[in-house]
Order: C-alpha cells, then sequence, then structure tokens
C-alpha cells in the first residue's frame, strides 16, 4: 500500500494532460495509471519522447529543418507548426521491414476504391480500401499505439500508429477501436473493426501513411494487389511529398544539395559483401558504416538491404 501511495503522489505531481488520476495499479507491463474519463496510460510511458528509431531521428536532425514528431495521444497531428517536408534537403533511407521488427500485413483483404492524390478539386491524403462494418483492421506494420479514438475532423473512429520503421499509419471511419494509447502492437494484430464513422459514404477504411506528419501515397511502399511489400528500402526524399505525388509520377530524388559534396549516400548490399569489403570500396571505415547505420561489425549483412555509406 505505502508503495502505491508513493507512485500515486509521484504521478500526481506529473503534467499528464491536465486530467485527474483516480487509481494505480501494478501491472506485469509497468505501472499504470488510470483517468478519471477511463483512459490509462503507463508510467514508464509518461516519459517516452516518441522517438521510436534514432537513425533516422539524427538523420532527420542533420537536415536543420526542425522537423518534430513529439508523442501525444489527444491529437491526430503531433506537429504543432507543419513539417515541410518539401523543403527536405537530403534523402532518408527507411527499411520498412526487417528480421527485429517483422514485415507487412496488409490492413483489410479488400479492392482499393479510391487512390491518394485530388479528388473532387480537394487532396486525398490516402488510400480507400473496401469492406464490410465489422470486418477486422489489422495493423500494418508493428509499433505502438499514439491515438485511439473518435475524432471529430472527419476521420471518425481513428486508430494511428508509429512504427519502428519511422513510419506512422492511420486507420479512419472504424466502427470499434479495440486498441489504447500507448499499447504495444505487432504487424497483423487486430487493432479494430471496420465501419463508417465521420466523413464517410459508405463503409471503408482510409489508409495513410506518414513521415513526421506529412502524409505520402501508399502505394509508394504497397503493392495494393498483390498485398505485398513493393521495396524494403524506402528512399525518402523532398518528391514524395509534393501535393498529390502519386506513386507512378515523377518524383525526382535528388536535387543539387543531394548530390553535393557531404551529402548522404547508400550502397546496395549484395551477395558476397563484408562490410570491410564495403569500407575499402567506398574510401570509409567499418566504424563508421557501423556508427551511420546503428549495427556493429558482427552483424549479419541482409542481401538488397541499403547501407549508408557516407
Amino acid at each position: 500500500m505505502r508503495f502505491l501511495q508513493i507512485i500515486f503522489f509521484l504521478a500526481c505531481s506529473l503534467p499528464v494532460f491536465g486530467q485527474t488520476i483516480l487509481d494505480t495499479i501494478p501491472t506485469e507491463k509497468g505501472t499504470m495509471i488510470v483517468y478519471a474519463d477511463r483512459t490509462w496510460i503507463y508510467l514508464e510511458d509518461l516519459n517516452f519522447t516518441g522517438i521510436m528509431n534514432e537513425r533516422i531521428q539524427s538523420e532527420i536532425e542533420e537536415d536543420s529543418l526542425n522537423y518534430v514528431q513529439p508523442w501525444n495521444n489527444e491529437v491526430c497531428y503531433t506537429s504543432q507548426l507543419k513539417n515541410d517536408l518539401s523543403r527536405l534537403k537530403d534523402t532518408v533511407w527507411l527499411c520498412v521491414e526487417d528480421d527485429v521488427n517483422g514485415g507487412f500485413v496488409m490492413p483489410v483483404d479488400g479492392i482499393v476504391t479510391s487512390n491518394y492524390g485530388y479528388r473532387r478539386g480537394r487532396r486525398h491524403n490516402g488510400t480507400d480500401i473496401d469492406l464490410n462494418t465489422g470486418d477486422t483492421v489489422r495493423a500494418a506494420w508493428s509499433g505502438k499505439v499514439r491515438y485511439a479514438k473518435y475524432n471529430e475532423s472527419g476521420f471518425g473512429n481513428l486508430v494511428v500508429i508509429r512504427h519502428h520503421n519511422g513510419l506512422e499509419t492511420f486507420y479512419a471511419h472504424n466502427s470499434k477501436l479495440l486498441v489504447a494509447p500507448n499499447q504495444e502492437v505487432v504487424a497483423g494484430e487486430p487493432i479494430s473493426l471496420g465501419g463508417n464513422t465521420g466523413h464517410s459514404y459508405g463503409s471503408h477504411l482510409h489508409f495513410e501513411v506518414r513521415f513526421y506528419d506529412a502524409p505520402m501515397d501508399p502505394a509508394h511502399i504497397i503493392d495494393f494487389k498483390k498485398q505485398e511489400i513493393k521495396d524494403e528500402n524506402l528512399m525518402v526524399h523532398k518528391g514524395l511529398f509534393r501535393p498529390g505525388a502519386r506513386a507512378g509520377t515523377k518524383t525526382p530524388a535528388h536535387t543539387a544539395s543531394s548530390t553535393a559534396a557531404g551529402a548522404r549516400k547508400y550502397y546496395k548490399i549484395r551477395s558476397g559483401d563484408t562490410l570491410g569489403g564495403i569500407a575499402q570500396r567506398n574510401r570509409t571505415t567499418v566504424s563508421k558504416l557501423c556508427r551511420l547505420n546503428g549495427i556493429k561489425p558482427t552483424t549479419v549483412l541482409r542481401i538488397g538491404r541499403n547501407l549508408r555509406i557516407r
């Protein structure tokens, strides 16, 4: 009892969205704080910065454009000032699936009814997939639920998941939510039941892929007909964020700044490659390759994976 009183006192002294705390409950996953509105959070999550991938964060900081991506359970867009990814100076490599964080799972088995791009003169920032109300919607990648509640701006019942690969995904218009904020999920785990809530004219899933709050065409990553990833490597550049930029259209990945001396460069791993050999061919060192890619000298190189060399 004394332990709970101490935890309760500490929790009440922290700025937790201005809500009244009803109770604290010790669980196997950590100490759960329960609020008056029946929402909850683990005490350990109060100090979570929202950074899921340190390498990507460090590369974003190299651009010196002050892009932010805080952790906020109350709003679907976390940047107070819009992150203008059209000003991205360099190319950032994302590995959209790997051995550590798992692969990709289609959110729902249905046909695409509306693509990303302009629709009736307005931007449509996602891909609409047909479903029946009550169909199970699943997490596309493993990650952590950042937002799960009814959204008054048109999304209806909305789930937002931040992933280890640097992306966030939005799942909108659900009839029921099956997850809570700050919950860890794995690829393929049920997160909601499909529906027709919010600004929707028929049951469907509105699915968005975002990078630092900026939407991109999900078809840059996903082959919706085959229901699989196009390539585990995603090169993120400012061309992806031009208004209405759709997959299949020309989105120049490099500008004068990205080809200038000092810009990032990547190498695609081939059969027989070693870190020492790659370092020698590119006039660098194994230690620098490890630092740039967040790996160890003993890391097994995966054929087809991109490796940052500068």
